[in-house]
């Protein structure tokens, strides 16, 4: 059995959940053996897939399950148009970025159109964490500063530098003296009026920490939707909820650097990117995951000034960053968005989402508050809706009921008490019917 600490909200830990079925245990003892220890499991009771369709998962036996949760599919799992441009591609050629290719400019032009026009360049990577990791780069050359600020429970990545600026990879992950953490804003309990100006005074009061130690502001990064943060936005907008914090920087010679992996390519249904809701223009921004839907690919996307200058004094290659057939999968699930209207689709299922959300939040009182927009939602549990005290067992306790429902999704939030729901974007009002009951019934047991 699992005897690894958890250290990740909702993984499996068999010390606590006892055996599995023959199946399962023989299969995770496979596992096991073969995997190295840094990987975990999802549910008191893990989950064995078989492939995907849609906004549904197959486990071996044919038995379906809602997937309320995977953003990296975003247009679906298996998606047909995506197959079929992949497949083309893989059998016509796959080929870096050193010789001419008319796709991968084609792609190019089409993705940065659909940015602030001073968004002008861009750079593939294989993964958003070399995306994030190129963009600290660029950000400390062009600044000449080393300092970085990021939010108390964000995840930005998984190479060393995108892990130093990760503080949800759990206690034994190692924060950099050039790193400050700084609260994201809380829209349950902090007050709306203030939150803004309050967050741009705690990212003040860090590039004053960083200037204490010695070390200038080379950039602050913020995942647009403050995800690992418990998700937060909301409908009413909260716009230019970073607004000021980003002057704040710019006041101080750092770049605001947009983490665009959880909250882009029309998620929140109110356009293409999360930072817009924001009021902001950043100087950087980070894509990966999704823009693929599964095949690896990132980018960085920059102004001109900043991207050419680092890249003309700098040489910087990824093999198979923008490769044909990754820039093959990219162009399909721009076509899905743009072909599928899924952005309006996402902000019209995301409106009766949350408010079946509310409804139950009125009749259950441990939901103490209900946020998000489009297909990023969040539900948070308390303890005592008066003191607003995390609530992480009911949030746990409802992940793994669902789980036995076969609804997938997990939790999130500095506490763990908060349910994440972001399902790929063809999830549909039926859909959402469907986890409503579910979160429904279990808390009226």
């Amino acid at each position: 059995m699992n005897t690894r600490p958890q250290y990740m909200a909702n993984a499996f830990d068999g010390r606590v959940h006892g055996r599995l079925d023959p199946a399962t245990e023989k299969l995770h003892a496979r596992r096991e053996r073969v995997l190295a220890s840094s990987y975990r499991l999802f549910y008191s009771r893990p989950v064995t897939l078989t492939r995907g369709e849609g906004v549904l998962l197959f486990d071996a036996e044919g038995n379906e399950y809602l997937d309320a949760y995977n953003n990296v599919p975003a247009v679906g799992h298996s998606h047909p148009h995506v197959q079929r441009l992949v497949s083309a591609q893989l059998g016509m050629l796959n080929t870096h970025t050193r010789y001419l290719t008319e796709p991968v400019v084609a792609y190019s032009e089409r993705l940065l159109s659909l940015f602030p026009q001073e968004l002008s360049r861009v750079v593939y990577t294989c993964t958003g964490s070399e995306a994030v990791d190129l963009a600290l780069r660029v950000a400390r050359y062009e600044t000449g500063a080393g300092g970085v600020i990021c939010t108390s429970h964000s995840y930005h990545g998984t190479t060393s530098a995108a892990a130093e600026i990760s503080p949800s990879l759990g206690p034994n992950n190692d924060i950099g003296s050039n790193v400050v953490l700084v609260d994201a804003p809380d829209l349950y309990r902090e007050d709306p009026a203030t939150a803004a100006e309050d967050f741009a005074d705690r990212v003040r009061q860090a590039i004053d920490t960083l200037r204490q130690r010695g070390i200038g502001l080379a950039a602050v990064i913020v995942d647009s939707v403050m995800s690992s943060d418990g998700v937060q936005t909301r409908q009413t907008g909260q716009t230019g909820l970073l607004a000021p914090a980003a002057d704040v920087v710019r006041e101080a010679g750092g770049m605001w650097i947009a983490d665009e992996v959880q909250s882009g390519f029309g998620r929140l249904g109110s356009g293409w990117w999360g930072f817009t809701r924001h009021g902001l223009r950043p100087d950087l921004v980070v894509l990966g995951k999704p823009m693929g839907n599964g095949i690896p690919i990132g980018a960085l996307v920059g102004t001109e000034a900043a991207m050419d200058r680092f890249g003309g004094d700098v040489r910087y290659f990824n093999t198979f960053g923008g490769n044909s057939v990754s820039i093959a999968a990219a162009t399909a699930v721009l076509d899905v968005v743009e072909g599928d209207q899924l952005i309006a689709h996402a902000r019209e299922v995301g409106q009766h989402l949350i408010t079946g959300l509310r409804e139950l939040a009125g009749r259950h009182p441990g939901i103490g508050d209900v946020r998000g927009d489009g297909l990023f939602v969040a539900v948070e549990f308390v303890a005592d809706p008066d003191l607003k005290s995390p609530d992480a067992a009911t949030a746990s306790a409802v992940v793994n009921e669902l789980r036995e429902r076969r609804i997938l999704i997990s939790s999130s939030g500095r506490h763990e008490n908060v349910l994440k729901i972001r399902p790929p974007l063809p999830f549909a009002v039926r859909h959402a019917d469907r986890l409503l009951t579910g979160i429904d019934d279990i808390l009226s047991c």
